[in-house]
């Protein structure tokens, strides 16, 4: 591939630590430089690169030896960082999702096409053998014509775990916007584009009690539905069945499941990379689990980024991505509008399916 692809990283929190695992296992990629607002974790994030330095935000952009910034900022900040990128001639590889609105989203996609530099975005899990070896099977027709899916995300809450989580109760979180694009991006894979949205929502409790850390026991006001419920009409005919829930302790629901004319496929949580994809045929009485037969295997979060560097090596269209990112986060706004209004909801924007991974690619 010639010269590494050679990274800024913007943002030095906590998702931070599993990108930087990633990339160091990548010799296609490099990390020259990290900007954060706490210089000691912009350093700390450095010290695991050899050759990294801790930069200021302009020095990054404007570095010559930053070929694309890695953008890990909390979703506020995404469409800042984007654009001040690429007015800088970067490419962006951004943390989901694209931007927090899907009028910043846009805007980062068309300046990216103005300026000829490439975004990309999370969630790359889709680029792991489980989604991968379940878009093989679908395009070699193994359970025929995909005519209906499930896509199933539920858990009790984060203030279970995390030990500041009011901010997915605000504005702006929400089961749906902090873990759809999982699930979306992975259904956009397998089935394509949405077409039109339908879905209710609620609000089961009003306030919500920190279990773990130096804050439990804190209450604190919940301001947004935690409980999505959805109807998606795929542009292939296919119908999804959406559940998002943070008002659910325990369930025997699958995580994403495709129903075909002549078998139905089981897939594993889309939040991983791995796992088992199960197949269920006509003619048989039991589900066979797949090898895994395309996809990264080994993969971690900023995987996407070995994608991006090898797309630009052979000018080819990059897998993760600015389309589907920006349809992704139109389906979630069009869904949260239907909850509100009653009525199903176009979605504005299409995006291309993106080319599945031919066989599986062993990262050491």
């Amino acid at each position: 591939m010639g010269e590494p692809l050679r990274v800024g990283i913007v943002g030095a929190g906590r998702i931070s630590g599993q990108y930087s695992a990633t990339l160091a296992r990548l010799a296609p990629v490099e990390v020259t430089a990290v900007a954060d607002l706490d210089p000691d974790r912009a350093a700390r994030l450095a010290g695991q690169h050899p050759g990294a330095r801790v930069a200021g935000l302009p020095e990054l952009y404007a570095a010559p030896d930053v070929d694309v910034v890695l953008n890990l900022t909390t979703p506020n900040q995404h469409a800042a960082v984007a654009l001040a990128a690429i007015a800088a001639g970067k490419h962006v590889y951004g943390e989901k999702p694209l931007a927090a609105h899907g009028a910043d989203a846009l805007a980062v996609v068309e300046a990216a096409e103005s300026a000829g530099v490439r975004v990309a975005c999370a969630p790359d899990t889709v680029l792991g053998t489980g989604v991968q070896t379940a878009r093989a099977a679908v395009d070699a027709g193994e359970i025929g014509v995909v005519h209906a899916a499930t896509a199933f995300m539920t858990g009790p809450g984060h203030e279970r775990w995390h030990p500041d989580p009011e901010f997915y109760y605000q504005q702006g979180g929400g089961p749906l916007l902090d873990m759809g694009p999982y699930y979306l991006t992975a259904l956009v894979q397998l089935l394509g584009p949405v077409l039109r949205v339908s879905g209710m929502s609620a609000r089961p409790r009003t306030e919500r009690t920190i279990a773990d850390g130096p804050r439990a026991g804190t209450a604190f006001p919940v301001d947004i539905d935690t409980h999505v419920t959805g109807l998606l009409e795929h542009d292939s005919g296919a119908l999804t069945t959406l559940l998002m829930s943070f008002d659910i302790w325990a369930t025997h629901l699958p995580f994403l499941e495709l129903y075909g004319s002549a078998g139905s496929l089981s897939l594993p949580d889309p939040n991983y990379f791995d796992g088992d994809v199960r197949r269920f045929t006509a003619g048989r009485d039991a589900w066979t689990v797949l090898p895994p037969r395309a996809g990264y295997a080994g993969a971690g979060r900023g995987v996407g980024l070995l994608d991006l560097a090898e797309a630009l090596a052979e000018d080819r269209p990059h897998r993760a991505a600015a389309d589907v990112a920006l349809h992704v986060l139109d389906v979630m706004e069009a869904l949260l509008a239907s909850t509100r209004g009653g009525a199903s909801v176009p979605v504005r924007s299409t995006c291309e399916r993106p080319d599945g991974i031919p066989g599986v690619i062993l990262l050491e």
